[in-house]
């Protein structure tokens, strides 16, 4: 197939769709990515891509097409300008594409208006649209704290609508997805399928094993942001400061660590150890720190229905997982039976899960559970199986 992606985000920023487009040309696919120019996650254009420069370049078989987009910055103001250059500009450089590609496929983080140059492309040119939805739009909204009666939220949700009910198939990376697209667009039941996301290559049981040393090491790995609540994770440090054995790490960057890490400071709590956010090839080395792994979400209704990509990767290294959060990822925690769960925010149940983990003799046998989850539903093969079969179907019924 000729595919054209559209996607805000790509190499060298850290998300996996360019390992997705990359597997899809390794499978004998034409693959053209219509994206941004790179700024994520400081808000700085990279080096290199200043004024426009590598504006079309081939990385790995895969054509890349940057399109103007105004860097993130920091603020608000400097955020809008970024989502909306790069839908306004991508939009209009679809339409002045001249080839015809089989299929388009979105890939929808957020904002969801970063899926109206797919939208633009299916409408001008006739061709099947798979939207791909990592995050609920308007949904996702209201973890930022607008309110459903808001102006800003009523707005979204009818921009949301226009770009959902064109898709001709929608792939949710959680379940719980559906019920709320067709609670709030209508969308027919056979339009949607499920496609969890997959962990890379890198983190295994062999690459993430830790050398025994007396400690119980846990580790939490990504955003550090409000909707993270990784202040819970201080939290319960602080009440386990007489635990020397246990010992906390907080791997990632985000909008909300200094406050985490000013809360450790005045805590007191000599177990919490930060390392910011680090680059991607240096993950497995940390995960090798840990006997277990953390999640933390705030209690939100929306965040009860997503699953983290992290849950993949620290079951793709065979870790048990100490999970403080609502829902869907919960779910998964316990068919995999790979750790202990208490509920979002929740400082006294996370904190005897790790008394209990810490004195649990069954580690390995967790691990291996989370590993054997994830060989039969999160590899990347799996991934790129599902992902082929809904682009094919698609072109199919045209």
């Amino acid at each position: 197939m000729k595919i054209l992606v559209i996607s805000q985000h790509y190499y060298p920023e850290p998300f996996v769709i360019d390992k997705i487009c990359e597997g899809l040309v390794e499978r004998g696919h034409e693959v053209t990515v219509v994206t941004g120019t790179p700024n994520y996650p400081k808000g700085i254009v990279y080096e290199g891509y200043e004024k426009r420069k590598k504006k079309d370049e081939e990385i790995a078989g895969v054509k890349v097409h940057r399109c103007f987009e105004i860097a993130r910055k920091k603020g608000i103001v400097y955020r809008l300008l970024n989502y909306y250059s790069f839908a306004y500009s991508s939009t209009k450089y679809v339409k002045r594409i001249k080839e015809k590609y089989d299929v388009v496929f979105s890939y929808q983080l957020s904002p969801v208006m970063q899926s109206r140059a797919a939208v633009a492309y299916q409408k001008k040119k006739g061709v099947p649209l798979v939207l791909y939805c990592l995050d609920l739009w308007p949904e996702s909204l209201t973890v930022g704290k607008v309110e459903k009666k808001s102006w800003a939220y009523k707005h979204y949700l009818k921009v949301s609508k226009k770009i959902y009910t064109a898709a001709d198939k929608l792939l949710l990376s959680s379940r719980p997805f559906q019920d709320r697209m067709q609670k709030n667009f209508g969308i027919e039941t056979e339009k949607f399928a499920y496609l969890p996301q997959h962990a890379e290559d890198s983190f295994s049981p062999k690459s993430c094993q830790k050398t025994p040393d007396g400690y119980c090491d846990l580790l939490f790995a990504g955003n550090v942001g409000m909707a993270q609540s990784v202040d819970t994770i201080v939290r319960v440090a602080n009440e386990l400061k007489t635990r020397e054995d246990i010992r906390f790490h907080i791997v990632g960057g985000g909008t909300a660590l200094e406050e985490v890490q000013r809360l450790s400071q005045k805590l007191g709590t000599t177990n919490v150890f930060f390392y910011g956010k680090r680059p991607a090839e240096e993950m497995p080395s940390f995960y090798a720190k840990a006997d277990g792994m953390l999640i933390t979400f705030a209690k939100d209704e929306v965040l009860s229905m997503t699953v983290p990509l992290k849950t993949q990767s620290y079951m793709a290294a065979g870790k048990p997982i100490l999970c403080a959060a609502d829902g869907a990822v919960a779910e998964e925690i316990e068919k995999a039976a790979c750790g202990y769960v208490s509920p979002a925010q929740d400082v006294t149940g996370l904190k005897e899960n790790i008394l209990r983990f810490a004195e649990n003799k069954e580690k390995v046998a967790m691990g291996i559970r989370a590993r054997e989850y994830f060989e039969n539903n999160f590899t990347k093969e799996r991934f790129l199986d599902g992902l082929e079969r809904a682009l094919q179907e698609a072109v199919k019924k045209e």
